[in-house]
């Protein structure tokens, strides 16, 4: 389901927002799947036409999205390259398949990025104050996509780059696409369904759970995410 804001043990959804339990994987994990999947394929493949042989660059690799992301890249025979804080979550992001890992708090993720040809694709969660960097990170043709505003929300765009290297920047929303159409989420989780499922069955991707609390325990779980001392997705079960 791709909505949001609340937990309940029973929903009322439209049924094209309705995944199948992908093959290999019990239930309560599968849970951590489907926002990633249709967050990455929606922003990765339909939006910015990542390919094989393409560089992807993630920042904050080791996030639920991050990890996911870094495994479909693999699995479409992309390079991905990753930022982190932490060297346990950058050991985590190699194991994944990523090739570059650059820990954010004492290396330039621009200047190492240049030097490897600079990214196709940026996948982005920071914002406003990345902005600017990330479009110094791409490559000729190359694409930011921002899907977060962790660093906020208004920076100086620099036209004259982007018209350098005939890049683009698009910022996209998952919850806010219509439910039909072009685009919207029903085409999202076909796209999912038809094109990501089969890596999961293969054993290409697979979910990355960082901590699982009861549902009861959602405060104790929301403040393990604010600390940022976690990797991958943090599940809240619900025991029948």
């Amino acid at each position: 389901m791709l909505a949001g804001g609340g937990y309940a043990e029973y929903v009322s959804v439209p049924a094209g927002q309705v995944l199948p339990l992908p093959d290999g994987v019990e239930l309560p994990h599968a849970a951590a799947l489907p926002e990633v999947a249709c967050t990455v394929w929606s922003n990765l493949v339909m939006t910015a036409g990542l390919r094989a042989s393409r560089l992807l660059l993630v920042h904050g690799g080791a996030s639920g999205i991050g990890t996911h992301a870094i495994q479909v890249a693999r699995a479409l025979n992309c390079r991905v390259a990753v930022t982190g804080g932490s060297r346990n979550k950058l050991e985590l992001c190699a194991e994944l398949g990523a090739e570059i890992t650059i820990n954010y708090r004492n290396e330039d993720f621009v200047h190492v990025v240049r030097s490897a040809g600079g990214a196709d694709v940026i996948l982005d969660l920071m914002g406003a104050s990345y902005l600017d960097r990330n479009i110094d990170a791409l490559a000729d043709d190359g694409r930011l996509v921002i899907i977060g505003m962790q660093g906020g929300v208004k920076a100086e765009l620099n036209i004259g780059k982007l018209l350098t290297k005939r890049a683009g920047v698009i910022a996209t929303s998952l919850r806010s696409r219509p439910i039909g159409g072009p685009g919207g989420k029903t085409d999202i989780v076909a796209r999912v369904v038809d094109d990501v499922w089969p890596m999961v069955a293969d054993g290409l991707v697979r979910p990355v759970i960082g901590a699982e609390f009861p549902i009861a325990e959602a405060q104790a779980a929301h403040e393990l995410l604010a600390s940022g001392d976690v990797a991958g997705k943090v599940l809240l079960r619900v025991e029948d």
